[in-house]
């Protein structure tokens, strides 16, 4: 952590079966497993990226049960990827969790998705093979409202063998801190 400037978080992406375990079976073991190294970031942890597989689908009691065992201090943030989980009532429940719903941009999609802030961060997966710069100015466009606002924006792309994520997120970062004013 030494190596990363002072502004840096981290972003911690929850092991996958573990994060099945939290939401079908106890939740209260499942998530004190996932949690127990985690002080260890202190501040500089950003959120955990708490990923809902596919065959998921929709169960508010066992998501409640879940964000009830979730310690306050560690914040959360839900990528649901069955969409029955769109639903008013889901993002109430992350609402008075302060957990953060994740926006995922897949091929697949025919449009963006929508960026619901439930909790105090924004979360979004730019997943798609292919991002043109009119698309990374969309999308900086849909974000730089939030930076402008003080939120604090969390962005990853998928990942590739060539580097160019890491141009395109450069090159995001740079769009939104022009809309903005905002420095890096």
């Amino acid at each position: 952590m030494a190596d990363t400037p002072p502004g840096f978080r981290f972003s911690v992406k929850a092991q996958r079966a573990s994060s099945v375990r939290a939401l079908r079976g106890d939740p209260i073991a499942a998530i004190a497993w996932l949690t127990e190294p985690l002080p260890a970031f202190g501040p500089r942890l950003g959120t955990v990226l708490f990923r809902v597989p596919e065959p998921m689908q929709r169960d508010e009691a066992r998501l409640a049960a879940m964000l009830a065992a979730w310690p306050e201090a560690v914040p959360l943030t839900m990528e649901f990827q069955h969409p029955s989980w769109r639903v008013d009532e889901v993002h109430d429940l992350l609402r008075a969790a302060n957990a953060s719903l994740c926006a995922t941009d897949l091929d697949e999609d025919p449009e963006p998705p929508p960026l619901d802030l439930t909790g105090d961060r924004l979360y979004v997966r730019l997943r798609r093979t292919v991002y043109s710069e009119a698309d990374l100015a969309a999308w900086a466009g849909r974000i730089a409202p939030f930076v402008a606002s003080g939120v604090d924006v969390y962005v990853f792309f998928r990942h590739d063998e060539d580097g160019t994520s890491a141009l395109r997120a450069v090159g995001l970062r740079d769009a939104v801190l022009a809309l903005t004013g905002a420095r890096a």
